[in-house]
């Protein structure tokens, strides 16, 4: 594969860069000249966490040191690149298998900037990866690397140029690069194929809803589906949303995003599963036939929902995927969804709120993701508040009280996956709302890597 932005291949005119835990900084200094010891002492550097400090030569810099915390989260080393002049560096001394993978991931992670509309003040300084040293290059790093990158282009992108059609593109173009099937149901095909919620909610806008689907894998192998939100936009239907709250709403299909880049992750690893890719894509507009507060929508399932709020909309569209995927009696369903303000309220914006029926898989998830740095945090999928979805004229409603929001959306969700599969549901924000070093303000990938972690124990041999 092409070498990423951040990276070079060649170490002609590359300049060492030290890399050094705090408490490494005494024993690498009583190996070097004590000039630089006493260039230390000067600009008293400590080698604390995301500090850099360049080394004086003869002739120019003669090199760098960077401090990093915690050697296996990739974000320590993420200032890296913006932090250092433009130029080669290459790695002096050496890191374990793991921290070398994270100083590769974090440098990517760290050197991206979104530059579709706009270019960057600067460029990044570059990495050397030689390609001829196994050590060097990593090839599951640089494919776990692009697919959260993936995520963040596709969030970042504005929803005039990720509507429905554009993300159906992405998909088919995914497919095509893997040798995947792929198949689109779109726009009243949705209603002649049993996918009235799908309809329902993206009926108003002049982009076709559409359910997207991709199949990939021997069927010999265990079967996994993927199921992402792919709301393109949310005006939040007839409840509209105010001004702030729509401002960002291009990412309300971070949980599409998320589905895909990880389906195009475990088909470039080749992991041994058949996959599924779900993705309802549509937009919730305001229109003259756009779904009213009050209705009663059918589902997939034959379960009917009133509609108690036009913006609980991403519930909607999942519901008759999740139904489709379950129907496949699948060994697992993962979904991903931007679902509810109210787990951003909980768990703040770096956590993502994992709700399971299955124990095992949870614990699973929370363990990959305390191994990759990539945390999720597991919240109650406690049955008795499905009361507030009770709805007197149907079987249950899209909304209702604000109690324990996330917890109620789950629980939606759960209704329209059969007992006894296996099932994760990840209410994930997908967006940075500050600048920081790894992290730049707009879309990201949270959970994606300990989602791969997730699979690969449970599947790769």
């Amino acid at each position: 594969m092409s070498l990423p932005h951040g990276f070079a291949d060649s170490t002609a005119n590359a300049l060492p860069l030290y890399v050094l835990e705090r408490a490494q900084l005494d024993a690498w200094r009583a190996t070097q000249p004590a000039a630089i010891g006493a260039w230390l002492d000067a600009q008293s550097f400590t080698a604390a966490s995301g500090t850099l400090m360049l080394l004086p030569g003869d002739t120019g810099i003669a090199g760098a040191v960077m401090g990093i915390g915690d050697p296996l989260d990739p974000y320590s080393y993420a200032h890296a690149p913006f932090g250092l002049p433009v130029g080669d560096w290459q790695l002096a001394g050496d890191l374990s298998a793991d921290a070398r993978a994270a100083l590769q991931l974090g440098w990517g992670l760290g050197s991206y900037r979104f530059d579709r509309y706009k270019t960057p003040l600067r460029k990044p300084a570059r990495l050397v990866l030689e390609h001829a040293d196994s050590k060097q290059a990593d090839p599951e790093t640089l494919h776990v690397l692009a697919a959260s990158l993936r995520v963040r282009d596709l969030v970042n992108t504005p929803t005039e140029h990720m509507g429905p059609d554009e993300l159906e593109a992405v998909a088919r173009e995914i497919a095509s690069a893997h040798g995947a099937q792929f198949e689109a149901i779109t726009g009243d095909e949705l209603l002649t194929q049993n996918f009235p919620a799908i309809h329902a909610v993206g009926r108003a806008s002049h982009r076709a809803p559409r359910l997207i689907a991709l199949r990939w894998g021997e069927p010999s192998h265990p079967h996994v589906v993927l199921v992402g939100k792919g709301v393109c936009f949310d005006t939040g239907g007839l409840d509209i949303k105010p001004a702030d709250g729509m401002r960002n709403m291009k990412k309300d299909m971070g949980g599409a995003a998320h589905a895909l880049a990880l389906a195009e992750l475990v088909m470039a690893q080749r992991l041994p599963v058949r996959l599924t890719l779900l993705v309802p894509a549509v937009e919730n507009a305001i229109g003259p036939n756009a779904f009213r507060p009050g209705e009663v929508v059918d589902t997939r399932k034959g379960i009917s929902v009133e509609i108690d709020n036009t913006d609980a909309e991403g519930r909607m569209v999942l519901c008759d995927a999740l139904t489709y995927a379950g129907e496949q009696s699948p060994d697992l369903i993962l979904d991903f969804a931007t679902l509810t303000g109210a787990a951003r309220i909980a768990l703040g914006p770096d956590l993502p709120a994992l709700f399971a029926n299955d124990d095992a898989l949870a614990n699973a998830w929370i363990t990959a993701g305390m191994q990759r740095r990539d945390p999720v945090w597991r919240m109650p999928l406690w049955r008795p508040y499905l009361r507030y979805l009770t709805s007197n004229v149907a079987d249950l409603a899209n909304a209702g009280s604000r109690m324990a929001g996330a917890v109620t959306a789950a629980l939606y969700l759960e209704r329209f996956v059969p007992a006894g599969q296996s099932w994760a549901h990840l209410d994930v924000y997908a967006w940075n709302d500050s600048d920081r070093p790894g992290r730049p303000a707009g879309g990201e990938a949270m959970a994606l890597r300990s989602a791969f972690e997730l699979l690969k124990g449970r599947y790769a041999p």
